[in-house]
């Protein structure tokens, strides 16, 4: 769960003051989703709003993002293409094209097998019908970056709320998902633009965390 690619379709639960929830378990997001979310770090200094799409199935993503960066506003278009091994940085107003290495393994969106229950709470309201929604908080260690992790979803859906996620490089890095759905309405958007052909593949490797970071 490296990335904690938690990106998926929103559902909104129908609960009353008598809800009651099986017990809360660990499970994978929908595999084609199309969202948008919201990423902090360095204490608010760093962030970003990102539009984006999730193809599990080809083990692809795509991102149109704006925010600051170290006091420098941002707005960058990128495709990960994790089977291709590489990341496209696009400008459409430029019909330019940057190519980098990515040597990172997809991980599916998905609650580990390792994570351990923290909570069970009700967002919002539970009084009536339509006021909250039931999620579950997960917590657990990502050995190989030497991270830890706070994931919150949906009872219903395995929905992606929030994450929480944490290395020494990285400090704390607080993701927030909204407005999504399954499904990609345009497929096309996976593939790179014509002018991306003759793109030269630079030495300088990104990751999933350089798109925000």
């Amino acid at each position: 769960m490296k990335a904690l690619l938690g990106l998926c379709s929103v559902v909104l639960l129908v609960l009353t003051g008598r809800c009651s929830a099986q017990m809360p378990h660990r499970c994978r997001t929908p595999p084609l989703l199309s969202g948008s979310m919201s990423v902090s770090a360095r204490d608010g200094e760093d962030w970003a709003v990102a539009k984006y799409r999730y193809d599990a199935f080809g083990q692809r993503i795509r991102l149109w993002e704006f925010g600051q960066v170290q006091s420098k506003s941002l707005h960058v278009n990128m495709l990960f293409l994790f089977r291709e091994s590489v990341v496209y940085t696009i400008s459409y107003r430029n019909r330019t094209c940057q190519k980098n290495p990515l040597h990172a393994s997809f991980h599916p969106s998905h609650i580990p097998h390792n994570a351990s229950l923290l909570s069970q709470v009700v967002l919002g309201g539970s009084s009536a019908p339509g006021e909250g929604l039931l999620v579950n908080t997960w917590m657990g260690d990502v050995p190989e970056t030497g991270g830890k992790y706070l994931a919150t979803v949906t009872e219903f859906g395995c929905i992606p709320v929030s994450t929480l996620y944490y290395t020494e490089h990285t400090g704390w890095i607080v993701t927030t998902y909204f407005n999504a759905v399954k499904g990609i309405e345009d497929p096309e958007q996976f593939i790179p633009p014509s002018f991306c052909s003759d793109a030269e593949t630079e030495d300088e490797e990104l990751d999933f965390f350089s798109a925000f970071l």
